[in-house]
C-alpha cells in the first residue's frame, strides 16, 4: 500500500513537474511574440552598398521599421563574395536582433560550391521570407548588329572562339549563367570576370566584350535607353518591364534551352535557432509589407516581383536552385575566386 502511494506520489510530481515546464516554454513564446522587438534591428546585407541587394534591403528595412516600430538599419558587410556578412549573423546571438538580407549568390550559389568555411549554409542560419525574386538578361553589345537568338547562335557556330562574355566574377550567378549557355548550346565563349557588373558595362557598350548575363535590375536601363539589345531574359515567363524581350524558355527549344531558368532570389534569414515567434513575426511582416502596392511598384521599378510565403517554401526555393547550380558547376568544372 506505501508503495502503491508513492508511486502516485511520483506520478503526482512529474505532472506537475511537465506542466510547469510547458507552462514556462509557452509564456516564453507568448513573451517573444508581445515584447519583440524592443530595441533596433540590424540587418546584415552581405554585398556592397548601391547594388541591388542593398537597394532591395533598405527598401524592406524601411517599411519593417513602420511595421515594428523599431529602427532596421542595413549593415554592409561585403566581401569574400558574401561570406563575411554571413558569417557576421552565423555568429549573433538568436534573439531576432541580427538579421541578414541576402540573394542566391550566398545560400545558393556559394554554397553549392562547397567549399570550406566557419560556418554552414544550412545548419547556422534560419531561413525565415523569401523577398523577391528577379531573372538575368542576355544583353549583346550594339557593335554586333544581332538581334534574335536565332541569329545571335548562327553567328557564333560560324564564327568560332570569336565570342566572350563578361560577369561580376568566377563563380558568381552571371558566370554560371553563360556557362550553362554555352554546355546547352554547344558554342563557346571566352569568360572574361569582372570586379562587379557595372565594371563590365562599359567594355560592353564599346564592343570590348560581347556578352553579359547582367541581372534585370541593373541591366534593363541600358536596354530601355538603346544602348544594348536584349536577346532574352531567363525567367520562366516574360516580365512587365520589358514586355517584348522573350523568355529563352520560350525561343530557345530548338535549341536546347527549353528549361533555362536562372533568377536571382532575395530573402531574409537570422541566425541558427531563431525563436520559432521572432521568425513568424518578421514573416508575417514582411509577407504583408509585399502586398502593399508601393511596395510592389518599387520592385517592379527594379525589374524584380515580389515572393512571400512561408520559411519552409523559401528554404524549398534556395535548395532548388542550389541544386540546378551544383550541377552546372560540376559538369562545366568551374572554381570559384
Amino acid at each position: 500500500m506505501a508503495s502503491t502511494q508513492q508511486g502516485f506520489s511520483q506520478l503526482i510530481r512529474w505532472s506537475l513537474i511537465c506542466w510547469v515546464s510547458l507552462s514556462v516554454v509557452c509564456f516564453h513564446g507568448n513573451g517573444w511574440a508581445q515584447t519583440y522587438p524592443s530595441k533596433g534591428i540590424a540587418l546584415i546585407t552581405p554585398f556592397p552598398a548601391g547594388g541591388s541587394t542593398d537597394s532591395i534591403a533598405r527598401l524592406i528595412a524601411s517599411e519593417l521599421t513602420k511595421k515594428l516600430g523599431q529602427t532596421v538599419v542595413v549593415d554592409n558587410r561585403p566581401g569574400a563574395g558574401g561570406n563575411i556578412g554571413c558569417d557576421v549573423v552565423a555568429r549573433a546571438p538568436s534573439d531576432g536582433y541580427t538579421l541578414l538580407f541576402t540573394s542566391s549568390s550566398t545560400h545558393s550559389i556559394g554554397a553549392a560550391f562547397g567549399k570550406k568555411l566557419p560556418f554552414n549554409y544550412d545548419n547556422d542560419f534560419t531561413p525565415i521570407v523569401h523577398v523577391a525574386d528577379a531573372p538575368n538578361i542576355f544583353l549583346l553589345t550594339k557593335n554586333l548588329p544581332l538581334n534574335t537568338l536565332k541569329d545571335f547562335l548562327d553567328y557564333a557556330k560560324s564564327h568560332p572562339d570569336s565570342l566572350n562574355f563578361a560577369s561580376a566574377g568566377n563563380g558568381t550567378i552571371m558566370h554560371l549563367t553563360g556557362e550553362y549557355f554555352d554546355a546547352l548550346t554547344g558554342i563557346q565563349m571566352m569568360h572574361i570576370p569582372y570586379k562587379g557588373s557595372g565594371l563590365a558595362m562599359p567594355d560592353l557598350m564599346s564592343g570590348k566584350v560581347h556578352v553579359l548575363f547582367d541581372s534585370v535590375v541593373s541591366g534593363m536601363q541600358h536596354v530601355q535607353d538603346g544602348k544594348l539589345t536584349a536577346i532574352a531574359i531567363t525567367s520562366k515567363k516574360r516580365i512587365p518591364n520589358l514586355p517584348n524581350v522573350p523568355t529563352l524558355m520560350e525561343i530557345g527549344g530548338p535549341f536546347g534551352l527549353k528549361d533555362f531558368v536562372s533568377e536571382v532570389i532575395w530573402g531574409m534569414y537570422g541566425p541558427k535557432n531563431l525563436p520559432q515567434a521572432v521568425t513568424q513575426r518578421i514573416n508575417q511582416e514582411v509577407n504583408r509589407i509585399l502586398e502593399t502596392p508601393s511596395v510592389k511598384q518599387s520592385l517592379f521599378n527594379f525589374g524584380a516581383s515580389a515572393a512571400g510565403g512561408t520559411p519552409q517554401e523559401f528554404n524549398k526555393d534556395m535548395l532548388e536552385d542550389r541544386s540546378r547550380w551544383a550541377k552546372v558547376i560540376t559538369e562545366q568544372k568551374i572554381q570559384a575566386e
